[in-house]
């Protein structure tokens, strides 16, 4: 009995083995993680990190590293030159509108101003991010996308965001996904990307999970809420799957990946919510203005306001 045994414990890990080599590659990447998202869970979760935890990062420390951590961003239709100006001109006398305060992480402007910012930002470790890849939709020929996303490095970008190709995704094109982000992430060098994964129209927390994990295995530097142009933007639920995501990957790679929840970040509360999340789900490593950011228009000046009142 003992020599049957082991044949059929063989006979199944060849099998096994044989399956895991027919799959497709981004198959194997899907295979070591659960993708399967108990939605009521994740609720209970954050309903539980918001009542117990959030109380106790009400407080200036944390208010003064959210504001650090803020991409500051301009990205409407009605953008100049001159509002774009307006925006860097906050940034370059902040020191002495508010000293002791930290400077923003970095500034988010359309590719066209990118030129425009670098000449302009006179203050040392502020970041340049510019979204790219056509924004916010993804929704170009390739082509159009690479060289859109080389001029925005050549020009000065520090920082590159771009948007999951959605329709692909949600076609479960997730080779085509995949491709289109390595070929981006190629284009960038050794500036980091950003992959926007636009949860509000993903339709699960599952398929936010799944996207998480294909953006990270497909070289993402950071994964990204929300473009801000749809529906809705981060929520604490997305965040706190797309940390989970970020974690495991952790833990089988040894990469550290960054978040950036950004779009409907209305108030301080609001942020206060998202970074514990990540607090809870990934640890302090996390909390730098390296590996967390908030993408938002308005939370800056009132996160000055709450901590001069």
């Amino acid at each position: 009995m003992g020599i049957i045994k082991e044949n059929v414990s063989k006979d199944i890990k060849a099998q096994k083995a044989a399956q895991i080599e027919n799959m497709s590659k981004i198959d194997q990447a899907f295979a070591k993680y659960n993708l399967k998202v108990d939605e009521a869970a994740v609720e209970k979760a954050v309903k539980r990190i918001i009542d117990e935890k959030v109380p106790a990062n009400n407080t200036p420390e944390v208010k003064k590293f959210l504001y650090g951590s803020v991409e500051l961003t301009s990205l409407h239709t009605t953008d100049t030159e001159e509002s774009i100006l307006a925006m860097i001109e906050k940034v370059n006398k902040q020191d002495s509108l508010y000293p002791g305060m930290p400077h923003v992480a970095a500034v988010c402007v359309y590719p066209v101003f990118v030129n425009l910012v670098r000449n302009s930002l006179e203050v040392d470790g502020v970041e340049i991010t510019s979204v790219s890849g056509s924004f916010p939709s993804s929704q170009s020929r390739m082509e159009v996308k690479v060289a859109e996303t080389q001029l925005a490095v050549a020009d000065g970008a520090t920082n590159i965001d771009i948007v999951l190709p959605v329709g692909k995704f949600l076609s479960e094109d997730y080779e085509g996904v995949a491709d289109d982000i390595s070929e981006l992430k190629e284009a960038c060098g050794d500036v980091p990307m950003k992959v926007i994964l636009e949860t509000c129209c993903l339709g699960s927390l599952s398929n936010v999970k799944r996207a998480s994990i294909l953006s990270m295995y497909a070289g993402a530097d950071y994964i990204k809420t929300s473009t801000g142009k749809e529906k809705a933007g981060a929520t604490p639920e997305g965040v706190y799957v797309m940390c989970q995501a970020i974690k495991e990957y952790y833990e089988q790679t040894g990469v550290m990946v960054g978040l950036k929840p950004a779009g409907g970040i209305n108030t301080p509360m609001d942020a206060i919510v998202l970074y514990t999340i990540a607090q809870e789900v990934l640890g302090d490593k996390w909390l730098t203005n390296e590996m967390f950011r908030l993408g938002t228009s308005r939370l800056a000046q009132q996160l000055i306001d709450e901590l001069n009142a």
